[in-house]
């Protein structure tokens, strides 16, 4: 797998410090509020288990499931929902857990469903962002790393399932994901 990569751009020591810094502010900005934190499926697995390790508040844990992607490098644009949460969200503050976030069309779809369904708030933490990619505007609360527009993978984050066990994000080598 490791041959895959053209570099390694965040090691798993900087994910482990901004894991840990995110979650202060996080539990600074909760404290005294009770937390749902909704998990996106799969990618953001690694990120959100690491980060509810190191939050102070009472919090549900939920995930979701959604798609724009199915088994292509670039979005389609089309957001669909392939997994509900389990738990009514009326009154209580929201906190979405993502892996990264490129054109912003899951996040937008999301963040509106969410405060449909009467939650107090809605937030969002993403591990990495990549603004040069957004196609929507959308206000992200918490982020990681800001990155160039090259394909990542690992810590959770995958291309066509695999990679995600990868401890650090690595650049993913362009002759991979092009092939026919």
């Amino acid at each position: 797998m490791i041959g895959d990569l053209q570099k390694i751009l965040i090691s798993e020591e900087e994910l482990d410090a901004k894991v840990r810094e995110l979650a202060a502010k996080i539990t600074e900005d909760y404290k005294g509020k009770e937390l749902v934190m909704i998990g996106i499926l799969k990618g953001s697995v690694v990120f959100a288990s690491d980060l509810l390790k190191h939050i102070n508040t009472p919090m549900y844990l939920e995930f979701m499931a959604v798609s724009s992607y199915g088994k292509e490098s670039e979005t389609s644009g089309i957001v669909t929902l392939k997994k509900d949460i389990d738990i009514k969200l009326s009154g209580k503050n929201v906190l979405i857990v993502e892996d990264i976030i490129d054109s912003g069309y899951t996040m937008k779809y999301l963040k509106e469903l969410l405060k449909d369904r009467m939650a107090e708030s809605v937030k969002i933490c993403t591990l990495l962002s990549k603004p040069s990619r957004r196609k929507v505007d959308i206000d992200i609360d918490y982020y990681g790393f800001e990155i160039p527009d090259e394909f990542v993978v690992g810590y959770g984050l995958d291309f066509a399932e695999k990679y995600r066990n990868l401890p650090f994000v690595g650049v993913l080598k362009p002759e991979i994901y092009t092939r026919n």
